[in-house]
């Protein structure tokens, strides 16, 4: 699996590129990727949103196609796209979205930070509040989207909104979990790890069924606070 450093990158360009990632990775022209990477100040709004979420009528999110309600991007929050192919492995999307957030348990964990799923929910917490959200798209059973962990970024952009659609979320960082200064680079070290050998136990290899054809070609990950139905899972 490749593993992509792409530091600092426009939201937009970052879109295109995983799009163009999915297309060669389904098509059989490129190997599975991982795209790690900061975001300027971006909100975004998947599919399980209806703009109910947005407490400031000032904030104007980018609306994509990604399961999950509104959330915010920017300096000091680590963003991960995995362009994995599920069609060969198991297609199975809520064992995938397990395995990110087991991921992202065990980065937390190895800079000294504790963190656990919450019943019913997508994502990570701790008792300081949410750390990481996830919120993913499959195309073809190529994954698309992924996950935000929370480093040392700035928590104010969160009180604009809902976090991920749930009313009086609290949000925290690793940095103040663990109180001390956790950087960007530590954790891309600490969540690039269990990409470059995927064990066969998280996500198993087995050969790649053709794809039928379908009226409807993607699928977003559904959400506890989803408005909107996703299309039918029929990859």
């Amino acid at each position: 699996m490749k593993i992509v450093d792409l530091a600092a990158m426009e939201y937009a360009g970052a879109f295109a590129l995983q799009e163009r990632l999915v297309a060669d990775v389904a098509a059989g022209r490129a190997e599975e990727t991982l795209l790690l990477l900061e975001h300027p100040p971006v909100y975004t709004l998947g599919r399980g949103g209806d703009g109910g979420s947005l407490m400031d009528p000032s904030v104007r999110p980018v609306e994509i196609n990604r399961g999950g309600d509104v959330t915010w991007h920017g300096p000091g929050q680590l963003v991960g796209y995995p362009i994995l192919d599920l069609g060969r492995r198991g297609r199975d999307l809520h064992r995938y979205l397990r395995f990110l957030e087991q991921v992202l348990m065990d980065a937390a964990a190895s800079l000294g930070v504790q963190a656990w799923r919450v019943a019913g929910r997508t994502g990570i917490w701790t008792e300081g509040g949410k750390l990481a959200s996830i919120g993913v798209g499959v195309r073809r059973w190529v994954t698309m989207h992924g996950f935000a962990l929370n480093i040392c970024n700035d928590l104010a952009p969160f009180s604009r909104i809902h976090p991920c659609g749930i009313v009086g979320c609290p949000v925290t960082t690793l940095s103040r979990e663990a109180g001390r200064a956790i950087t960007v680079a530590e954790a891309k070290a600490a969540v690039a790890a269990p990409f470059a050998g995927l064990p066969a136990d998280a996500l198993p290899e087995q050969p790649r069924d053709a794809v039928q054809p379908s009226s409807c070609d993607e699928f977003h990950a559904p959400s506890t606070t989803s408005r909107r139905p996703p299309c039918p899972l029929t990859v």
